[in-house]
């Protein structure tokens, strides 16, 4: 063999090396563990890919669907485990983690856990040292999209922990939404989620009061969620109109006075409260609100932008 046949051959060696690894990656088996509707989608996005999936629940017979659909059913958490190198936990809060894998700890080195389940950011950090301490690599995850959005273009997951870690696992997790890594933090997917959380769960308390309210006016829901909704969809395009882009205002420290004074907004909060009250509804969110003004313009900021109220969020009490 000639020094040409040589180097085409090991060309060809390596390619296909390359192709066969990619592939192993691309069809990895994976765990799931935890089969509330998050962990069912999560399952079958795998599944459709071509992924060997197995499975545990609590409940087994939550599983039925998704092995109907090829996924295996491991009996023990710790068989689970065993079956793949990553695991992906979708549970209700982080101390169930420790529940279900209390058993199944000498099975855990050397494998990847991606925790999707929801909690603080130092119950992450904590769980991140625990893996650790077992042996195994650890993924903070916090998916954006409720169920039926997994695996669609819509979907998008944050996380956190090591880049590499991630990476090596990459192909598998894109498939339940696009990827976005925030740091190496193990905190910061998590801290994320909840930020990404709070504006959406203010905003669904926020549009409930508006319905109530409209309500006592005799329109019904049917007309005027609609109406509502919208408005919600506009807020960015009535921020960008106003010239306003708070963001690097914001890290710098700087709220200009303009359109959206700290007391035209309190004006408008403290109208808010009166009318709620006068029809007899629930004041929690508009005295909430209200308070955030109150304190900005006995501090001395009425005429600041609307973004000064951060300052007493940032500092509560």
């Amino acid at each position: 063999m000639n020094e040409q046949q040589q180097q085409h051959q090991q060309h060809t060696t390596t390619a296909t090396s390359t192709a066969t690894s990619t592939a192993t990656r691309q069809n990895s088996a994976v765990t799931v563990l935890g089969l509330g509707p998050m962990g069912q989608a999560m399952t079958r996005a795998l599944l459709a890919a071509g992924h060997p999936v197995t499975v545990w629940n609590r409940t087994a017979s939550r599983a039925d669907g998704v092995v109907a659909d090829g996924a295996a059913l491991a009996a023990t958490p710790g068989e689970a485990v065993e079956a793949s190198d990553l695991v992906l936990l979708s549970l209700t809060d982080y101390p169930a983690m420790y529940d279900v894998l209390d058993g199944a700890t000498a099975s855990l080195a050397g494998r990847t856990l991606v925790n999707l389940s929801s909690d603080t950011p130092d119950r992450t950090r904590e769980a991140a040292a625990w893996a650790a301490g077992h042996g195994a690599a650890f993924l903070t995850g916090g998916v954006m999209v409720p169920a039926p959005m997994v695996g669609t273009e819509a979907g998008f997951v944050y996380y956190s922990g090591p880049a590499e870690v991630l990476e090596s696992h990459r192909a598998p997790l894109a498939l339940l939404g696009t990827l976005k890594h925030l740091g190496e933090d193990p905190g910061l997917a998590q801290m994320m989620y909840q930020a990404q959380l709070a504006v959406f769960l203010t905003t669904l308390s926020a549009l409930m009061h508006a319905t109530a309210m409209l309500g006592t006016a005799g329109m019904k829901a049917a007309e005027t969620l609609p109406e509502l909704l919208s408005f919600t969809d506009s807020i960015s395009a009535i921020l960008r109109a106003n010239e306003e882009t708070p963001g690097a205002a914001l890290d710098a420290g700087e709220h200009p006075g303009a359109l959206s004074t700290v007391t035209m907004m309190g004006a408008t909060s403290d109208h808010i409260v009166e009318t709620s009250a006068s029809i007899g509804l629930d004041l929690a969110l508009p005295l909430a609100v209200q308070a955030h003004y109150r304190r900005a313009i006995e501090n001395g900021h009425g005429g600041d932008n609307w973004t000064r109220i951060i300052d007493s969020i940032r500092k509560a009490g």
